[in-house]
């Protein structure tokens, strides 16, 4: 078991607010009210102690892909993510055939099994090819609630959201059934209406697939799915924010309408995520990340990113200029009550995971520790 700390001296972003010189216990995986006799003290005055980030929609890093990757590769693609504070991470799949899907729900519940995954995210194949971004448009399928049920089934247990253009005929049916099973509905990659929405969110879908993109603009006529998902109370918005997906002024709008408590932070990133430019495949297509920004070779349309949470909280606080504590709820406190997880995961309380980065005062990411280890020793004393 590892030794128990004492980390001391930091800002510290806790539900109720923002402590400073504030100090947080580990005891073994754990974060603890009281210190033992023996545990280290490691001062981190100059820093922000923020918890461990939960990133819903990933789908590789590292030169790993979560759709195509050994077990080994996407160990590798978790690990490279951890390095950059996410703690707690949902491995997405991109649109595939469909026994090949339920080979990949197979291995990557696996490693949710072992705790390396929090779960599956299903990408497709259940979108509009009107709006397939980055999926091959020969492999999609409207979503039929008995192939939506063998992804779920492939996945024993470990299934917590799919993707779908729930105006395609078997979409609402498909969102009745995830939402009996207790997976999250995702209305993504859609040409839905404003009233096809509102359709689907009052059937139980719940999240907002990377909200603006891969969907029709907002419109004073036509309003189109951003509205309905902004202004609905039951569905969380996913954001992309790496000044590419998105121009500050939407993250703006999103923010104001939806509130800080209705935004999660995703990556949406793809294998070049921490590894860097070149080529690459996103399931059967191939992309080119030039200066970051990934885009399918054939056709040019974004194809992902190669964002990490750290980056995305660092520029919603020094470009977005967004208060702290709405970019914490944004990246760790939200995604992890969606999950079901927020018993263990998402804020630093007694009780919970050890699972919490330091940030310097400029928020630069210096330390990474999970369930109790530092993943990314600050090395201080």
């Amino acid at each position: 078991m590892a030794a128990s700390k004492v980390l001391t001296g930091a800002r510290v972003v806790l539900p109720t607010g923002i402590v400073d010189g504030g100090r947080v216990i580990v005891q073994g995986t754990r974060i603890a009210d009281t210190a033992p006799a023996d545990a280290q003290t490691v001062d981190v005055r100059g820093h922000w102690l923020v918890p461990g980030f939960v990133d819903l929609h990933n789908h590789g890093g590292g030169g790993a892909s979560f759709t195509s990757g050994t077990v080994d590769e996407v160990l590798h693609g978790i690990h490279t993510h951890r390095q950059h504070g996410t703690t707690t991470l949902v491995a997405s799949t991109v649109t595939g055939e469909m026994d090949f899907l339920g080979q990949r729900a197979g291995m990557l519940s696996e490693l949710a099994e072992q705790g390396d995954l929090a779960g599956i995210h299903f990408e497709g194949p259940f979108i509009s090819p009107c709006r397939k971004g980055a999926h091959s448009a020969q492999l999609l399928r409207d979503p039929d609630p008995a192939e939506v049920r063998k992804l779920i089934d492939a996945a024993r247990g470990t299934a917590k959201m799919v993707t779908l253009a729930t105006e395609l005929p078997g979409g609402i049916d498909s969102v009745r059934l995830l939402a009996e099973h207790g997976v999250i509905a995702a209305i993504g990659h859609t040409d839905a209406t404003y009233e096809q929405t509102v359709q689907a969110i009052d059937a139980g879908a719940t999240v907002a697939t990377h909200l603006f993109n891969a969907m029709p603009t907002l419109g004073h006529r036509t309003p189109g799915p951003i509205a309905a998902l902004l202004e609905d109370e039951r569905v969380t918005v996913e954001l992309i924010n790496d000044g590419t997906h998105l121009h500050p002024a939407a993250l703006e709008l999103a923010f104001h309408r939806a509130g800080a408590g209705r935004v999660a932070f995703i990556t949406d990133a793809m294998d070049a995520a921490g590894f860097g430019d070149g080529r690459y495949m996103l399931g059967p297509l191939e992309v080119e990340v030039a200066d970051g920004v990934a885009r399918l070779v054939e056709g040019g349309s974004i194809a992902g990113s190669t964002l990490t949470l750290d980056r995305a909280f660092k520029r919603a606080v020094t470009v977005d200029r967004l208060p702290v504590r709405d970019v914490v709820a944004a990246l760790s406190a939200n995604p992890a009550r969606l999950l079901g997880m927020d018993d263990r995961v998402g804020s630093l309380e007694p009780g919970k995971d050890a699972d919490l980065v330091l940030l310097d005062e400029n928020f630069d990411l210096k330390g990474v520790m999970r369930r109790g280890e530092w993943v990314v020793d600050p090395q201080l004393g």
